[in-house]
């Protein structure tokens, strides 16, 4: 049985013997020489990540101004960030957004901003207090000017993703991207072969105290990261690391579209190989590595699953998908991965990296809880009318101006002779085929593609598609596409009076 110590392999990295290999050459090297002949060969593994990381942000200290302010709130280009810890200490988060820009620009900008050397306005207000008497600040800053500016990231480096598909109609902007319509294309994220933690699954090596590579320079895991799912497979790192260190190479800020601004990190983990464990779990490959296709048309936090999937069929360009070819592209940049473990190599190579135990494991075992919710989510059905009039197609349009006339209602349910919705009729429909003097059938002036919602959908999704589509009511139809009613802006509008 081979057993090495960190004592032994950090001596090999100081006099220049240490092998290290990155863990996608460690593959052919288990391949090759089996695990206990990789676990003698090899002392060093180095792994690598670059991917989106919106969990991220940076505590910074501003220095006292004259006279000095007790900052209560403040903005760094026009993007606020959280001041309530002392008088000049602030963190701002990666996705917070511009006041001014919206989701074009956020707090990962700010960052990537004072690491290339950018000024940054900053504006700050207070309460005014007799040792702290100022009440507005204007000046501007470079990351130089900071006494302090740390990355403290709650939760990256994600063991693995689950990969984003879309059964639905329209295209959706998410934080996995654009997802096309149908089933058009599947988006995923992670390094895979790459990634550290699934190259140290157990979490023997890596944990808190680690000393890893982050953004370009040294940093250390402070634990293990928010919403840390361990039991699922996807466990998540917290860490910390000097902005002033790091480079722009590998600290990128991105907005993506609808969604939002996100910082693209830089992660490498070196595992030293203490036993033949270790040698077998960094030789993992891309198809040991699986995960779930989620729906991402449902608009719950449990998505249903539409396949498992490992990484090699991810990185391989296309899926299938109810036996259809469905394309897939990478939010995570393997090219960045590799570049980072192949960096991280020759820094433990030429003794300027040394590898260390943590001070103390991660968890293990145990699953990320959702939200307790104390109020009950209000459903389409609890404040839909269950009073609809209903017309058939065929019928004219003086019949359904009569019908509106005589119910005072401003939308009829279009449905064919055994029920099914086909089209909707508003009161602007038929005002405006009086004015081009149609009189037609229905079917002639209805919208045929009609937003429809069901009866035990959250009533926050049906008002975001009416507001999204600009229109006033969505009849509510059953699966078999029978109207059960119709949801309202004046329904919705009701309910939040309520509420609040």
């Amino acid at each position: 049985m081979i057993k090495k110590s960190i004592h032994e392999i950090n001596k090999k990295i100081e006099d220049g013997s240490v092998n290290v290999v990155t863990a996608e050459e460690m593959v052919a090297i288990v391949e090759d020489l089996g695990v206990e002949g990789a676990a003698k060969e090899v002392d060093v593994v180095t792994t690598g990540t670059f991917g989106a990381m919106c969990s991220s942000g940076l505590m910074l200290n501003l220095g006292h101004s004259e006279p000095p302010i007790k900052i209560q709130k403040v903005w760094f280009n026009n993007v606020e960030a959280y001041s309530g810890l002392a008088a000049v200490d602030a963190y701002l988060g990666a996705a917070q957004i511009s006041d001014t820009r919206g989701i074009q620009y956020g707090g990962a900008h700010v960052i990537e901003d004072l690491l290339r050397g950018k000024e940054i306005n900053i504006h700050a207000t207070s309460y005014g207090t007799d040792c702290y008497p100022r009440k507005v600040l204007d000046t501007t800053l470079t990351l130089e000017d900071l006494n302090e500016a740390v990355l403290l990231n709650p939760r990256n480096a994600y063991q693995k993703y689950a990969a984003a598909t879309n059964s639905s109609k329209r295209i959706l902007n998410t934080y996995m991207g654009e997802l096309l319509p149908n089933f058009g294309n599947v988006t995923y994220s992670g390094a895979g072969v790459l990634s550290p933690l699934s190259n140290d699954p157990n979490y023997e090596t890596i944990g808190t105290g680690t000393r890893i590579f982050l953004g370009g320079a040294q940093g250390y895991v402070i634990g293990n990261g928010t919403q840390h799912s361990p039991s699922s497979g996807f466990g998540t790192l917290m860490l910390k690391g000097n902005l002033k260190e790091m480079s722009p190479d590998y600290l990128r800020a991105a907005s993506f579209t609808g969604y939002g601004t996100t910082l693209y990190v830089g992660v490498g983990i070196p595992i030293p190989i203490l036993n033949e464990k270790l040698a077998a779990a960094t030789a993992v490959r891309d198809e040991d590595i699986t995960t779930n296709i989620l729906d991402y048309a449902v608009g719950s936090r449990e998505k249903p699953v539409i396949r498992p999937v490992n990484y090699a069929e991810l990185k391989s360009g296309m899926v299938k998908i109810d036996g259809k070819d469905v394309p897939t592209s990478s939010l995570s940049s393997f090219k960045n991965a590799r570049k980072i473990s192949t960096e991280l190599k020759e820094w433990v190579k030429h003794g300027k990296f040394f590898v260390s135990l943590p001070v103390e494991r991660l968890i293990g075992e145990g699953l990320a809880k959702s939200m307790k919710q104390t109020q009950a989510v209000p459903l389409v059905k609890d404040v839909m009318s269950d009073f609809i009039v209903t017309i058939k197609k065929y019928q004219t349009v003086q019949e359904a101006a009569k019908k509106i006339w005589e119910n005072s209602f401003n939308h009829l349910a279009v449905v064919s002779d055994t029920g099914e919705l086909v089209g909707i009729l508003t009161a602007w429909d038929i005002s405006k085929a009086v004015a081009e003097n149609s009189f037609d059938s229905v079917e002639s002036v209805m919208t045929k593609k009609v937003l429809t919602c069901a009866p035990n959908e959250p009533v926050d999704l049906a008002a975001r598609r009416l507001d999204r589509y600009g229109v006033s009511a969505m009849p509510v139809i059953s699966p078999q596409r029978k109207v059960l009613g119709i949801i309202t802006s004046d329904n919705i509008s009701k309910l939040f009076a309520r509420r609040y």
